[in-house]
C-alpha cells in the first residue's frame, strides 16, 4: 500500500475510507445540526463510520444511476427521491439516446428506489433538512451523476451547508461538484481513474443486510444519547 494522505491506496475496505474521512470532517464533530446522508449501498459503511465517529446522525439519500442499456456501468444520468433526475447531455447526444430510452430506464430504476425505501428505510420518517449541514456520502464518484442528482434532492429542501464527501474520484468530477456544493472532501484525485473498484483491495458489493444492520446500529444509538 502507498500512504497518500489520510488515506493508504489502494484503500482497504470502505469502513476505512469512512474512518479516514472523518478525520478530515472534524469541524461538524457533536453538532446537532449535522446530519450525514449515505447514497446506497456502497456508500453506507463510509458514512456509518464518518457518523460514528463524529457522533452525529446518519440517513439516507436514495439515488439510481441510469445506466445506458447494454453498457449499464455508463452514465447517462441519475435519479433521487421527489422526482429528481439529471441528465449527461454528452452521454445522450454521443450514443444518440432517444428520450423513450431514458423513460424507460428511468421507470424501472424508479422501482429499485420504491424497493430501497420500503427495505432499508421501512416506517422512519424522511429526515428534516430545512436549516441543517448535510454531508452527502459515497464510496467513490466515476462521472459523479448519481451524487448531482443527491444535491439537486437535498437542495429543494433549504439546507444550510451541503458537503459531499467521497474517497477517491477524478479530478474533473470534483471541479463540477465544487460548482455545486459548499464544500468537497475528497483525498484522492488519480490522473488515471479507470473506476473506483480500481483503487480499493477490497470492493465487494454491500447487501441490503449490511446496509440495514448498520443503519439499525446507528438509529440505535441515536436513540439511546436522545435527552
Amino acid at each position: 500500500m502507498t500512504r497518500h494522505d489520510v488515506l493508504d491506496i489502494p484503500i482497504r475496505d470502505r469502513s476505512s475510507a469512512g474512518q479516514a474521512l472523518a478525520r478530515l470532517l472534524t469541524a461538524y464533530r457533536q453538532r446537532p445540526d449535522v446530519i450525514v446522508l449515505a447514497l446506497p449501498r456502497g456508500g453506507v459503511p463510509v458514512a456509518y463510520e464518518i457518523a460514528s465517529a463524529l457522533q452525529v446522525r446518519l440517513d439516507l439519500m436514495l439515488v439510481r444511476k441510469l445506466g445506458v442499456p447494454g453498457h449499464a456501468e455508463l452514465a447517462m444520468g441519475a435519479i433521487a427521491s421527489a422526482g429528481v433526475q439529471v441528465l449527461n447531455r454528452d452521454v445522450l447526444a454521443s450514443l444518440h439516446i432517444d428520450s423513450a430510452t431514458v423513460d424507460a430506464v428511468a421507470a424501472q430504476e424508479r422501482l429499485e428506489l420504491q424497493r430501497r425505501d420500503r427495505a432499508y428505510r421501512g416506517e422512519r420518517p424522511l429526515p428534516v433538512l430545512d436549516g441543517q449541514q448535510v454531508i452527502l456520502v459515497d464510496d467513490g464518484l466515476a462521472t459523479g451523476a448519481t451524487m448531482q442528482a443527491a444535491i439537486k434532492a437535498v437542495r429543494q429542501q433549504s439546507p444550510a451547508r451541503i458537503v459531499v464527501a467521497i474517497p477517491v474520484a477524478p479530478t474533473d468530477s470534483v471541479a463540477l461538484l465544487r460548482r455545486q456544493v459548499d464544500e468537497v472532501i475528497c483525498p484522492f484525485t488519480p490522473e488515471m481513474f479507470i473506476a473506483i473498484g480500481r483503487w480499493y483491495v477490497d470492493f465487494s458489493q454491500t447487501s441490503d443486510q449490511q446496509v440495514q444492520a448498520l443503519l439499525r446500529q446507528a438509529w440505535q444509538r441515536e436513540q439511546a444519547v436522545q435527552p
